[in-house]
């Protein structure tokens, strides 16, 4: 009789889950303004009601598609859970619009960081619980990672060339994360924030470190956005839209590579030099100096 040995790997904790994705867009008729008819697509949108250990916390609208990752990386990046095995289910429910989440031994002060908000200008989502900015001192991110501006605008171009439900229905942000080039996961929804906190609770299922990766969003990069890919410990973030000026002094506090206005060749570094190697030749000290100054490249 053969015998396992006894340093065979383990297999990864997951909690149980349900399945219950839905169809993300929907056909409807709409008149132009010729009168004519058309039949177009547009996403859908889905209240999800949160419970953990049938206490409600909180209402996410979303686009349906990963509602059990949505709802473990929302856990994860609200700081509400700490380690994956503390999650012993989750179960959403779409006929009731409800998500239940039982772990093995609760949240501890969960009424009083319930109590303790910040309201945000996330889409879709629009609330911060608890004290996160207190963690942000306890974040490092790689100081080896780097980012050649050739792989920057290639990954650029993989996500302009993506199917999507932006491109059959519009009305909705994307988020995807890169190794290299490589294309790891595209997550869509009707909120920025959404999609980062899918991608964040598919990151930890899979035992995804973000060390050498990419973070893209086509939102733009507020100060929550910078916390919660910080929170991922992915040292790039490059968005297609903007940075709002509290965005940029977080990722200034995080020593995060932060990218915006990226399309085609074209982008604007706002901070992280160091990690960013230019085609051309960069004195990434005296660019870092401009940056802390509020210039960008």
């Amino acid at each position: 009789m053969s015998q396992t040995s006894s340093n065979t790997a383990q297999p990864r904790y997951r909690p149980q889950m349900s399945d219950a994705a839905v169809p993300l867009v929907s056909e409807v008729t709409v008149f132009d303004e010729a009168g004519r008819q058309k039949q177009i697509f547009i996403p859908g949108e889905r209240p999800l009601t949160v419970y953990v250990d049938k206490q409600e916390l909180v209402t996410l609208m979303t686009l349906g598609g990963a509602p059990e990752a949505l709802v473990l990386g929302y856990l994860k990046n609200q700081r509400f859970v700490q380690a994956l095995d503390e999650v012993i289910s989750i179960q959403v429910d779409w006929e009731v619009g409800a998500a239940s989440v039982k772990t093995r031994d609760g949240i501890a002060n969960l009424k009083a960081r319930q109590e303790k908000r910040t309201v945000t200008t996330g889409c879709g989502q629009g609330t911060i619980f608890g004290d996160i900015l207190a963690d942000l001192d306890s974040i490092g991110l790689s100081q080896t990672a780097r980012l050649d501006q050739d792989t920057l605008v290639q990954i650029v171009d993989r996500v302009r060339q993506h199917k999507s439900i932006y491109k059959q229905a519009g009305s909705v942000h994307g988020c995807a994360v890169f190794r290299g080039t490589e294309m790891l996961m595209f997550v869509e929804d009707v909120g920025r924030h959404n999609a980062v906190d899918a991608i964040a609770g598919l990151m930890w299922l899979q035992d995804l470190t973000g060390d050498d990766l990419v973070f893209y969003t086509t939102g733009r990069l507020t100060s929550e956005m910078v916390i919660k890919g910080a929170q991922m410990g992915i040292p790039f973030l490059l968005s297609r839209s903007g940075v709002t000026h509290m965005g940029l002094e977080m990722a200034n506090k995080v020593d995060l590579t932060l990218f915006g206005r990226c399309s085609g060749e074209h982008f604007l570094l706002y901070s992280g030099a160091h990690r960013f190697l230019a085609r051309h030749h960069v004195n990434h000290g005296a660019v870092q100096a401009e940056l802390n100054h509020g210039s960008c490249l």
